[in-house]
């Protein structure tokens, strides 16, 4: 057996768990426990974070980016042992993942709802692939929106998708009674869900913030960890 046959082998062996289960990771931090689940049809992005998960990657990393009824982020290795104030966001594990948003047959996999867990990644004019960052994640929290504000963002979304994704009725009645941020639909990689712990995400959700964003007090991942291998 080849050393590269090896590691493959090794890598399915630590990765793949019972049948029937999907693969959970759980995240330590300094508000509380959040738990993770990750979805099989984007798999690219799973492997991934179960690699950098397994090498400790995430572990005294911050959530470095909080926005009100938007999101919390983290995943930037400088975040570690920034100073206070440092604006952070720009460094990731050195790679790119390509996208996984859409079917074979073009049908959008997932929706923004409240507890989406998704890559982020630079912005179309440096990435019109839309490839995800290799390591920063974020975690949806979003609001509600009436039909009419709904309606008013599918025509920008349905361009920018080539009208892959369109606000017809079932999505309006989606986003009118579920929180979301239904404008990154088919935008960016959703790659699992908070299973466990959007209690923690609304405490991290209401912390204050600098005019960049960041936490004014530290929130920190303790540790992050496979809990089914």
């Amino acid at each position: 057996m080849t050393r590269t046959s090896f590691l493959i082998l090794l890598f399915t062996l630590v990765f793949v768990p019972m049948k029937g289960q999907r693969h959970q990771v759980l995240l330590e931090t300094t508000e509380g426990n959040i738990l993770l689940t990750l979805y099989d049809d984007t798999p690219k992005h799973r492997d991934s974070f179960l690699r950098l998960v397994d090498e400790h990657f995430y572990d005294s990393l911050l959530f470095h980016r909080v926005i009100k009824n938007f999101m919390i982020q983290a995943g930037d290795p400088t975040s570690r042992h920034a100073e206070s104030g440092k604006t952070l966001g720009e460094a990731d594990a050195g790679y790119t993942i390509e996208p996984e948003i859409f079917t074979a047959d073009g049908h959008l996999l997932h929706h923004h709802l409240r507890g989406a867990l998704a890559m982020a990644r630079e912005g179309d004019d440096e990435n019109p692939e839309r490839r995800s960052s290799s390591s920063q994640f974020y975690i949806v929290w979003g609001k509600t929106y009436s039909t009419d504000a709904l309606m008013e963002m599918g025509e920008q979304l349905e361009s920018l998708t080539q009208h892959r994704v369109i606000m017809d009725s079932e999505m309006i009645r989606l986003y009118r009674k579920t929180p979301g941020v239904p404008r990154l639909d088919g935008l960016y990689t959703i790659f699992g869900e908070v299973t466990e712990g959007l209690d923690v995400v609304k405490r991290i959700q209401q912390v204050f913030t600098d005019d960049y964003d960041r936490p004014v007090d530290d929130i920190r991942i303790l540790r992050a960890t496979i809990v089914n291998k």
